[in-house]
């Protein structure tokens, strides 16, 4: 008998996960879109022109924000999540599943 090492395998090889899906710009901006007007009904306003109103954001910016037709910088983000009483880890919990 030899002491040599086993050189080659006779196993299956490891089959390969699927890659995820990738998340387009548009989509994600619809996503982002979404769940800010999710949360903005949930808190009691039905108009996002009211809500822009009282908390002095721009009126037609979160229109386009809501409708995912705007790019959104980080800080607008965080500006209308103030203005929404909720968290980034709150904001992010939800609604961003593929």
């Amino acid at each position: 008998m030899s002491h040599l090492p086993k050189i080659c395998s006779m196993t299956q090889p490891k089959k390969r996960k699927k890659p995820a899906k990738q998340l387009t710009e548009e989509d994600a901006l619809k996503k982002l879109g979404a769940r800010i007007k999710q949360i903005r009904v949930q808190k009691g306003y039905t108009s996002y022109e009211n809500f822009a109103f009282e908390h002095e954001l721009g009126r037609s910016q979160i229109g386009r924000y809501e409708r995912g037709k705007d790019d959104l910088r980080f800080s607008s983000l965080v500006k209308t999540l103030n203005a929404l009483d909720i968290t980034l880890a709150e904001f992010f919990g939800e609604g961003f599943d593929n």
